[in-house]
């Protein structure tokens, strides 16, 4: 099973991948520690900005070609580091934002789940998708819904904002347009999945108690984009 994982060639050392990740990620709870104790930077403000640059741990797996297995073990410990975190304030930057929610566990999981279903495939594209949807919409969707959100409305008890679901919306729809265009290249399909996987995942995004929208958006998203690329 775990041969099945290795369907990409690596273009760097095991160890070289596994050091460029981990310096990415070491740098990016400097820098939200830093703004959490030495700024007044709002704590969401700082979570997102771990959320949105986690998320691009993604890309940097596709990029180096960095084995599933790998992925599939570090988003295990991220997941498990998460949880302790919940009951010990080793992450007060991250978890900090005075609400009671497992969305970083979640996010974790989800990166594991997606490279485990799509690695094998050789098809990290839809990782990349699903991940990436939940890193840029998810985060700006909260940032600019929190700033500017003047219309509010509810969903499933959970209070978002037009504005917040219509930037949800757009980022989706370039996110999934932008990396099936890279891939596949400029084909007539690529708007209508885009549009459709937007859509759902705008749906998704609007249920987020207890954070279970890191886990749906991102499946979901890839899940959906998949299918649809195999039936247009």
């Amino acid at each position: 099973m775990l041969t099945s994982l290795f369907p990409l060639e690596s273009i760097l050392p095991l160890g070289l991948q596994v050091a460029a990740v981990g310096l990415w990620l070491g740098l990016l709870l400097i820098i939200a520690e830093g703004l959490h104790r030495f700024t007044q930077t709002d704590s969401e403000v700082v979570r997102k900005v771990v959320h949105i640059g986690t998320g691009n741990v993604i890309l940097l797996a596709w990029w180096l070609q960095i084995p599933g297995w790998v992925a599939i073990a570090a988003s295990i410990i991220a997941g498990a580091i998460a949880l302790i975190s919940y009951k010990f304030p080793i992450l007060p930057g991250i978890n900090g934002v005075g609400r009671q929610s497992l969305g970083t566990f979640f996010y974790a999981i989800s990166i594991g789940i997606l490279v485990a279903w799509f690695w094998p495939l050789q098809l990290p594209q839809y990782a990349a998708i699903g991940i990436l949807i939940m890193t840029y919409g998810d985060g700006l969707a909260a940032l600019i819904g929190q700033r500017f959100g003047q219309h509010p409305y509810q969903f499933w008890g959970e209070k978002k904002s037009w504005e917040g679901s219509a930037t949800m919306a757009i980022v989706s729809f370039i996110v999934t347009a932008s990396i099936l265009a890279i891939v596949e290249g400029n084909l007539w399909n690529i708007g209508v999945i885009a549009l459709l996987v937007a859509g759902i995942a705008t749906v998704l995004e609007a249920f987020s108690k207890w954070g279970i929208d890191n886990l749906t958006v991102p499946i979901g998203s890839a899940g959906l984009c998949f299918f649809l690329h195999q039936i247009l």
